[in-house]
């Protein structure tokens, strides 16, 4: 019959579309996992450099002086490692003197050897008297000068206790300040003149450091 479609409903052209939502949890989770492999091939390259380390010819006891000669050049994965022990670059030109057993092969460590200057020559913090020269700083040569206490007070001529003498730090009671702040100095004075510093020290002599030199403006 014209126009009887039977009653049946028109069907709907094309299916309906699934809609798609954001989730910023699945990007925060792949970055995460990204990150996660860049930390693990970074670790593995670091793991994989070599460094140069020094390491013992021979057998090494206390008091032996050391130097280049006496060194292996040695390749080896130490990571953060690496600063406890000798490399090339921090072995000095005039060598060093081992302080404890280091066997042959042997990494040598940072803390088995000092500078060859520590058998002649010994640290001692010094308290000092009024403000000191502005050339007076780490490096600097200077001498020291006592002037022995007498009484009513007064102090006695001024005489040299040590020559010659290395500043290596100004010091406070807790911290490392410019020379006008200073209340003692570290210095490296030769071991044949640390008997009389300390007595000078121990007897409440009036110390001063003096530049050895006078410094080129």
């Amino acid at each position: 019959m014209a126009g009887d479609h039977g009653g049946m409903t028109p069907r709907k052209t094309g299916s309906a579309r699934r809609s798609f939502s954001f989730d910023p949890r699945l990007v925060i989770g792949l970055a995460l996992v990204v990150a996660s492999i860049g930390g693990v091939v970074a670790l593995l390259s670091a793991a994989d450099e070599t460094t140069e380390v020094l390491v013992a010819g021979d057998h090494f006891a206390p008091g032996d002086r050391i130097d280049r000669g006496d060194l292996v050049v040695l390749d080896v994965r130490l990571g953060v490692a690496v600063d406890e022990y000798l490399v090339p670059g921090k072995l000095p030109d005039e060598g060093l003197v081992v302080s404890r057993s280091v066997a042959e092969g042997e990494l040598v460590p940072l803390a088995a050897v000092g500078r060859a200057d520590s058998e002649r020559l010994a640290s001692l913090v010094l308290d000092v008297e009024g403000s000191l020269a502005a050339s007076v700083q780490p490096g600097a040569r200077v001498d020291v000068w006592a002037a022995p206490e007498l009484e009513g007070g007064r102090f006695g001529p001024p005489v040299v206790i040590a020559g010659g003498a290395m500043v290596v730090r100004l010091v406070t009671s807790d911290s490392i300040v410019s020379a006008s702040e200073a209340t003692a100095v570290e210095v490296l004075v030769p071991k044949s003149r640390i008997a009389r510093v300390l007595e000078a020290a121990a007897n409440a002599d009036a110390l001063s450091i003096v530049p050895a030199a006078i410094p080129v403006r």
